[in-house]
């Protein structure tokens, strides 16, 4: 058995993190049980508070906002969890922690819109297997804040890699496989003291080949890909009609109906999966759809339109750039890999400028992980893509044709920040380096597309959680605990 002292070295850095808030009230007005039904107020709040932090100001860097063009020799204020001034020149308070950033690059903390940290944790064995709930096609009453086990060791390795903030989803098992979370990285003992305050959910929708394989094996529709869409349109017709009975009890209440019996109506009975799907169409939850060929998309966009709801992102999008237009057309994201392809049928005609075909165009492109190990790269993974758009304008101009757009370290930065923000319905408090935003913030050693870029200190809500010179702002799990130097933070006992 392992002693205490142990457990308290891991969360060492926890600090008020890992206290709880007072949830928030309940709407004025509101019934108990329409409430409840309707989810005015979250059975599992948020409990997150930043960590302490001080006025900081960094200055001497070249820094991209994600917003605007470059500042060379600027400097970030933070104060009070939030960007104060970004700007070629910033006094700095009394008192303020002043860092020479002279020599590196400053951004906006990495965010990654499609993650399974926590639901696949580490070790990877079938007890922590906790992402698809692959028992019904459609199990929309499910969420992926009820798997996430905050000691994963991967989500320090992905703070490691700049990364403030990340969108953990259920798997693709299913065409509906629940609801996933928006999390802030930063250490924590339970999964409230992480969730991302007042973030929209997301519905983690698939189509293709992952449900139909899982379902067809077990002589169960679906098995093919009409077989999918017909399954979720009868999702969203039950969906559809419970919406409407509560609607119809609602005005019966607000109308002051009684029953025969003179008592107040009877609300409808709740029903988990249906509710989730009912607020996805009335605006409440942000759909993330798994997809990957351009024409399933074109259907995906059809069934929206045909039940009234709105596609936020489409997930791997391996086509996208067969559909670039329409995705700009219809206002929605593709979250998609730099170069990941051919794994499987539907991922066949994948190619290397997917991204920056999707960002010419005009539609919001979005660089994603899906993988342990990507997520602690995005910033060589947006580079990837960047020198692929590039390479396709070289050789256009090659040829004669009409250049194309030249990528650079502003259109990349946006890919892995405000643009994923946006897509999760964030965009507004964190992705980019404007004033009043939350201060989540990377201090690179240098361009943070090159190959040689390391994060050399992550600030999550002006809280310096990460710095990579010192052990002490480098917080391990219990499970990471005798495997490094207590001291210096290396592997083998820091020999």
């Amino acid at each position: 058995m392992r002693h205490a002292s142990a457990l308290i070295l891991s969360f060492l850095a926890c600090g008020s993190a890992c206290a709880g808030t007072t949830p928030p009230k309940t709407a004025a007005g509101a019934t108990k049980t329409a409430m409840t039904a309707s989810a005015g107020t979250d059975p599992y709040p948020s409990t997150y508070r930043p960590l302490p932090s001080e006025v900081t100001l960094i200055r001497g860097a070249t820094i991209l906002t994600a917003v605007g063009p470059r500042i060379e020799n600027g400097s970030v204020l933070l104060r009070d969890g939030k960007v104060e001034a970004v700007g070629a020149s910033i006094e700095a308070p009394a008192g303020a922690t002043v860092i020479d950033a002279k020599g590196k690059w400053v951004t906006p903390g990495i965010i990654d819109i499609h993650s399974h940290l926590g639901v696949y944790p580490s070790p990877g064995v079938d007890a922590n297997s906790d992402g698809n709930e692959a028992t019904e096609p459609v199990t929309a009453d499910v969420r992926a804040e009820h798997s996430i086990w905050p000691q994963d060791p991967q989500f320090p390795m992905a703070r490691a890699g700049g990364v403030t903030s990340m969108l953990i989803l259920p798997g693709s098992a299913n065409l509906i496989g629940g609801v996933g979370v928006a999390v802030k990285n930063v250490p924590a003992r339970t999964m409230q003291a992480m969730k991302f305050p007042g973030a929209p959910y997301a519905l983690k929708m698939a189509c293709g080949e992952n449900p139909k394989r899982v379902y067809g094996s077990r002589g169960r529709m679906p098995s093919t890909r009409m077989g999918n869409i017909a399954v979720t349109r009868e999702a969203w017709i039950g969906a559809t009609e419970y919406r409407k009975e509560w609607q119809d009890y609602k005005d019966k209440v607000a109308r002051g109906e009684k029953g025969k019996d003179g008592h107040d109506p009877e609300p409808p009975d709740r029903d988990l999966e249906k509710e989730t799907l009912a607020k996805v169409l009335s605006g409440e939850i942000l759909v993330q759809n798994h997809c990957y060929r351009a024409d399933e998309m074109a259907i995906m966009i059809d069934q929206a339109k045909e039940f009234g709801y709105k596609i936020s992102a489409f997930h791997h999008a391996v086509e996208s750039y067969k559909i670039a237009d329409l995705l700009a057309k219809e206002g929605i994201c593709s979250a998609m890999w730099a170069d990941w392809w051919g794994f499987k049928m539907e991922a066949l005609d994948g190619i290397r400028e997917n991204v920056a075909l999707v960002d010419r165009a005009g539609a919001c492109a979005i660089v994603h992980s899906d993988s342990a190990d990507g997520i602690q790269r995005l910033n060589q993974e947006a580079a990837k893509a960047m020198a692929a758009g590039n390479r396709l304008a070289r050789d256009e101009a090659a040829e004669g044709q009409p250049g194309g757009k030249k990528f650079t370290e502003e259109d990349a930065i946006r890919w892995i920040t405000i643009n994923p923000a946006k897509a999760m319905g964030i965009g507004d408090r964190t992705g980019s380096l404007e004033p009043g935003k939350m201060a989540d913030v990377v201090i690179w050693n240098g361009d943070p597309f090159s190959v040689y870029a390391l994060a050399e200190q992550v600030f999550v809500d002006g809280a310096r959680i990460y710095d990579r010179a010192d052990p002490a702002r480098q917080p391990r799990t219990d499970f990471e605990l005798g495997l490094r130097d207590a001291r210096t933070g290396l592997p083998g006992g820091g020999k």
